[in-house]
């Protein structure tokens, strides 16, 4: 006998489908095509119908695995998206990445009702809700033999070597095939494999299911035996898993006369979703232009100095597989080199934590603690710094090389730099030992910066730290250039010496004792506190431009340095048209100045190497002109020298307050 009892059942049942069931989930149509991806067809659209009265709040979820949890979305886009949405149907073209897993999407309906603005991106907008799921696609797949990617160059220790570094889903034995001519690669580098795992993070969302993925298996492979300045070819993987296209890239030649890079900070990632964090849309000019310049130059050595805040991942892993995807066109063709910064590292529990520096360093990391940025790179020398978690142990933090006419020294702002730690012991002998007649320009570089007029206040602490023990190593081996990120404009100094301008010309010599200081976090990141504004007039700072602040603005670009033996050129270029806004010019060695009849500035050499443009004056000179620069310049050097040895001596920053 059929109870009494059932048809109020299924008027249970009926209530709760209809309460937390879109009665529109029957009839919305998800379809998404092509269904498998090839490296150089990655794209998919994705298609839907039959959407009941469309509201702007209704969004589409990507998921990678599909099988994640409706709130573990890497990213999402909203229908609206799509022109004609208001019909309920429409159609959004999506780049994927290679994550080593299957995608899927999933639209759901947002009601205004249910907005918690409690759970929020990184901008304090609400992040959807998956409370009413209308539709889920089938999987789309990557081909199998896809082949490698996340390509990317690096210098080595070695004159004749270059690193490449790629990834691979299962780790298996790959290679790299190299040569100087594209259609005989014959010479094979093995490759050494390294990864790393969910317990090696060290907090939210690193470690969770929210923001962990695999993250694949990193490979590293070095050729060898290189010939100076050729250009040669390459690919990478194996005949089981696929091969990558052919690149090419040209050695390092030291004997060259010339040095090209192109440096910045704090560029980030751009993807074509939203998703829990702002993403860094200009990075995509940045990367443009840079290939611009890259084409022009033609066949020259160069390479990219990114110095800090790379991928802006912050704890979500398959940003990092964006940002590397992003680089491949440059990376896989110049060497890309970094240093740390705080969102690769910063985290309450990092070991160096002095009591001073509470306020500087939080959560920026988002759990990550330097571990993808450690294994994911591999710059030239042995920096390492444990974590103190178990995980591997922090790298990549300093070290150095000579490119030319030039020698780099890259250092970590967010490991310990203060007078008789390793790093600093570093920098000091590194410094010291320079050969000025091989490379007469010195550039440091590091994330957060010594010098700075924004309005930074969190850093105030460690800029006294940085000043009281680093300033003198750069002032004391004449360092040519001092080039900072994490403030997100570009800010170019007089060379300074204890806040102090010893020019605030444009166009001056590597003055002894006095780094030119640049701040060129403006990659592509852009939320960031600049100058700040007085409160009855909030378009003018409340500090006026101080006079060692020779240029400063907040548009996006990056810069482009280009060596000679006699002149160093350091360019800001703009990303909305891809032009010089500021330049300045440094001649190598000591250069007097001395301006004749007609007000024309004369220049002549020191110890270092003349400016060609100034040497037919200097053979029309007159021999009493040329006594006359030769004794001032001898006693101007006494002058110096005996002014410079009192400071060493006693060495007090003259102001720690924030500008």
């Amino acid at each position: 006998m059929v109870s009494h009892k059932t048809p109020r059942i299924f008027s249970v049942l009926f209530v709760f489908f209809a309460c937390f069931v879109s009665p529109s989930f029957s009839r919305v149509s998800l379809s998404v095509f092509p269904t498998t991806l090839t490296r150089a067809n990655h794209t998919v659209t994705v298609r839907w119908s039959g959407v009941d009265s469309p509201s702007d709040l209704d969004w589409l979820g990507i998921y990678s695995p599909p099988e994640s949890a409706n709130d573990e979305f890497i990213g999402y886009v909203f229908l609206n998206a799509s022109d004609g949405w208001r019909s309920g149907s429409g159609s959004v073209d999506i780049p994927l990445v290679n994550l080593r897993a299957n995608y899927a999407f999933r639209v759901f309906r947002w009601k205004r009702e249910e907005v918690n603005y409690r759970h929020h991106d990184h901008d304090h907008n609400p992040l959807p809700g998956t409370r009413h799921r209308l539709a889920a696609s089938e999987e789309v797949r990557f081909e199998a033999a896809a082949g490698p990617d996340q390509i990317h160059l690096s210098f080595t220790d070695r004159e004749d070597e270059m690193r490449v570094m790629f990834v691979t889903a299962d780790g298996a034995e790959s290679f790299v095939s190299y040569g100087l001519d594209a259609a005989r690669l014959d010479h094979l580098a093995a490759t050494a494999v390294r990864r790393y795992e969910r317990k090696d993070m060290c907090d939210f969302p690193a470690n969770s299911s929210i923001g962990w993925r695999d993250p694949g298996s990193i490979h590293d492979g070095v050729m060898k035996n290189l010939e100076k300045g050729k250009k040669y070819y390459y690919t990478v993987g194996s005949d089981a898993g696929g091969w990558s296209p052919i690149h090419s890239f040209i050695s390092r030649d030291g004997d060259s006369n010339e040095t090209i890079a192109f440096l910045f900070g704090d560029m980030g990632t751009y993807t074509p979703y939203a998703t829990f964090y702002r993403i860094q849309e200009e990075s995509r000019s940045t990367v443009k232009w840079i290939l611009r310049d890259i084409e022009s130059l033609g066949d020259k050595p160069m390479f990219v100095s990114h110095i800090g805040d790379i991928s802006y991942a912050r704890g979500f892993s398959w940003v990092w597989d964006e940002f590397f995807n992003q680089i491949e066109p440059i990376a896989s063709r110049i060497p890309y080199h970094v240093c740390i910064g705080n969102h690769e590292y910063d985290w309450p529990t990092q070991p160096w934590r002095p009591e001073w520096s509470y306020g500087v360093y939080g959560k920026d990391g988002g759990g990550e603690c330097g571990v993808p940025y450690s294994i994911r790179f591999k710059m030239p020398g042995n920096s390492s710094f444990p974590t103190g978690t178990g995980a591997p142990d922090t790298q990549n933090l300093y070290f150095s090389f000579d490119a030319g006419v030039v020698h780099f020294l890259y250092i970590s702002t967010e490991t310990n730099f203060l007078r008789g730690s390793d790093q600093y012991n570093f920098i000091k002998a590194d410094l010291e030992n320079v050969d000025r007649n091989k490379t007469p320009f010195v550039v440091v570089q590091g994330h957060r910066p010594m010098y700075t007029t924004s309005n930074e206040l969190r850093d105030a602490p460690m800029r006294e730290r940085m000043l009281e023990n680093l300033e003198p190593l750069l002032v004391q081996n004449n360092v040519t250039l001092a080039l900072w990120g994490h403030v997100h404009r570009y800010e170019r100094f007089c060379p300074l010496k204890n806040f102090r301008c010893a020019d605030v010309t444009s166009n001056f010599t590597s003055i002894g004792g006095a780094p030119v200081h640049l701040v060129i976090g403006m990659a592509g990141q852009d939320w960031q506190p600049i100058w700040e504004p007085r409160p009855d007039h909030t378009d003018v700072p409340i500090y006026p431009q101080p006079e060692r602040s020779m240029y400063r603005g907040g548009e996006f670009g990056y810069t482009r340095l280009v060596a000679t033996r006699e002149k160093l050129t350091l360019s800001y270029i703009g990303n909305h048209d891809g032009q010089v806004h500021d330049m300045v010019e440094i001649l190598s060695g000591q250069i007097l100045k001395s301006v004749d009849d007609n007000g024309k500035i004369l220049e002549s050499g020191g110890d270092g190497v003349l400016v060609e443009a100034v040497l037919p004056w200097y053979v029309k000179a007159t021999s009493v002109l040329v006594v006359g620069i030769l004794v001032g310049y001898v006693l101007g050097l006494i002058t110096r020298c005996k002014r410079d040895s009192l400071e060493r001596s006693q060495w007090t920053p003259v102001k720690s307050e924030e500008t």
